[in-house]
């Protein structure tokens, strides 16, 4: 009679449990955006956390700036560095947009007339394009605000997750206690070691990442220099940047330079295209290797499929975090289910 009634009760709780199982995955499919966000704002704040800890431990004299104090330098930097690039960056693209608006109706036939000798061109109904252009210039300020509510919560979500990475920072030590705390006391110190030792590789993936980021800047901004190519200062700073998004940001940065070097002469365009090319293969086959290797400590294929699988999944902020997120993977799975010798 025990038996059998321990065997019910068994079942009963493992239907609960599985019942609760489902219930929770469905909530969380629902809140998939929100948790997205903060594991996103935690693992930001677990990578930013060293380059934190560098800028509070600078001194003044006998004045020495808390953690607080640092992440408000560092904010205050970055928009100083912002307002910057976009007073000096933003005033000439803004006058030569200006300039080609008020030259558009007269320079458009002869740009017309040019692109009809490309082969195969002109096969195209010139009168639609012409049509089609106007189109959108009439109905460029309706397709604004049309857009304005998307960028509105874009905006949104960038605030709230600068927000949250500045509460993990602030808050991390607490949080990753309490954590730590819901743990088996057995397994508690084993798990402590294990998220330490990711911790120091995310804080080299930072540093990796940002010499490539450097890197990229400054040989851009010499080309493009050479090329004589229209903002080059501005390009330069901004394809620097702009490839903290792996993979996503270099085709929007060669998009961009593509596009400005067209304005002027196909010969630039062809250089930038080059240079592009030799780029990516320089990047690919020795820096990245090598850099991200001896920095992070995985292998070129194991950070090329988490770029993939990352940006497969989450998009640009999936890119943007593959690789912290598989460090954290490559510790956990090298602590707990690699098999290693005694010896």
């Amino acid at each position: 009679m025990t038996g059998s009634s321990g065997t019910v009760r068994t079942l009963r709780s493992d239907i609960l449990f599985a019942f609760l199982l489902v219930l929770g995955c469905y909530l969380a499919w629902l809140v998939r955006e929100v948790l997205l966000l903060l594991y996103v704002s935690a693992l930001f704040a677990v990578v930013l956390g060293p380059l934190v800890r560098a800028t509070a431990g600078f001194r003044v004299g006998r004045w020495q700036p808390f953690k607080g104090a640092a992440i408000f330098f560092l904010l205050l930097g970055l928009a100083v560095a912002i307002t910057a690039f976009g007073f000096l960056a933003l005033p000439p693209v803004i006058g030569d947009l200006q300039e080609f608006g008020r030259e558009m109706p007269t320079r458009l036939p002869g740009i017309l007339q040019k692109a009809e000798s490309i082969p195969f061109a002109q096969h195209l109904d010139t009168a639609d394009i012409v049509t089609k252009l106007q189109d959108l210039v009439s109905n460029a300020a309706t397709y604004l605000l049309l857009s304005l509510r998307d960028w509105v919560g874009v905006l949104f979500d960038v605030a709230m997750g600068l927000i949250l990475t500045v509460y993990f920072i602030l808050e991390g030590d607490r949080t990753y206690r309490w954590f730590l705390s819901l743990i088996p006391a057995g397994q508690r110190d084993r798990l402590d070691r294990t998220l330490q030792r990711a911790d120091v590789r995310m804080g080299k993936w930072l540093l990796g990442q940002g010499s490539l980021m450097l890197i990229l800047g400054v040989a851009s901004t010499i080309v493009y220099l050479a090329l004589n190519v229209r903002y080059a200062y501005a390009l330069g700073v901004l394809t620097g940047a702009l490839n903290i998004i792996p993979v996503v940001g270099a085709a929007i940065c060669i998009g961009l330079a593509l596009l400005v070097a067209a304005v002027d002469s196909w010969w630039r365009v062809l250089g930038v295209a080059v240079f592009y090319l030799v780029w990516i293969q320089v990047e690919n086959s020795y820096l990245v290797p090598r850099i991200m290797k001896n920095r992070v400590g995985l292998p070129a294929l194991a950070i090329l499929v988490a770029l993939l699988l990352g940006s497969s999944l989450a998009g640009v902020l999936g890119a943007m975090v593959a690789v912290p997120t598989a460090v954290l993977v490559a510790e956990l799975v090298d602590e707990y289910v690699v098999r290693k010798d005694a010896a």
